[in-house]
């Protein structure tokens, strides 16, 4: 799960619906371990009975999201995002800010699974708009990366 620590209300509700759904499905939402969409998602994580796990830019737990299950500080700074989403067997794109943008990319290169909702809309050189899976809600975000990992006989974002 991916998206900005500034992140308003209405993404946040978006990415706890998210996390909640995750967290029903079994699977383990892991995040930058923040405000905002982390903190969200780890909200509903929680609220759904399931585990989730902040890969934090420091080397402390403070600023953490509170309703994380564990929190890991990698003192890696922003690297922590390439972090972010090796970890993941699927990203869902909440929203954007820079920190989003390189998790998405990162993700689209390595070939791993990507739904955005209301995030970044990337064009290549020659304007020409890249193709990033795009869902209009949490419950069709959610069923499009269960889908995947199912398709592919992998886990979904850390699913034990």
């Amino acid at each position: 799960m991916i998206g900005p620590g500034d992140a308003g209300a209405e993404l946040c509700a978006i990415a706890y619906d998210i996390g909640r759904r995750l967290a029903a499905a079994g699977v383990v939402v892991v995040n930058g371990g923040l405000g905002g969409v982390m903190a969200a998602a780890a909200a509903g994580a929680a609220a759904g009975g399931g585990v989730s796990i902040g890969l934090l830019p420091g080397t402390t737990t403070d600023g953490a999201a509170p309703d994380l299950t564990a929190v890991v500080p990698t003192g890696l700074g922003e690297l922590r995002n390439g972090l972010v989403v090796r970890s993941a067997d699927a990203v869902i794109a909440v929203g954007g800010s820079w920190g989003t943008l390189s998790e998405l990319a990162l993700a689209m290169r390595t070939g791993t699974p990507v739904v955005a909702i209301r995030s970044w809309r990337i064009t290549d050189a020659e304007g020409a708009e890249l193709q990033v899976p795009r869902a209009a809600s949490a419950a069709e975000a959610v069923a499009a990366v269960l889908h995947r990992g199912e398709s592919q006989h992998q886990s979904v974002v850390g699913r034990p």
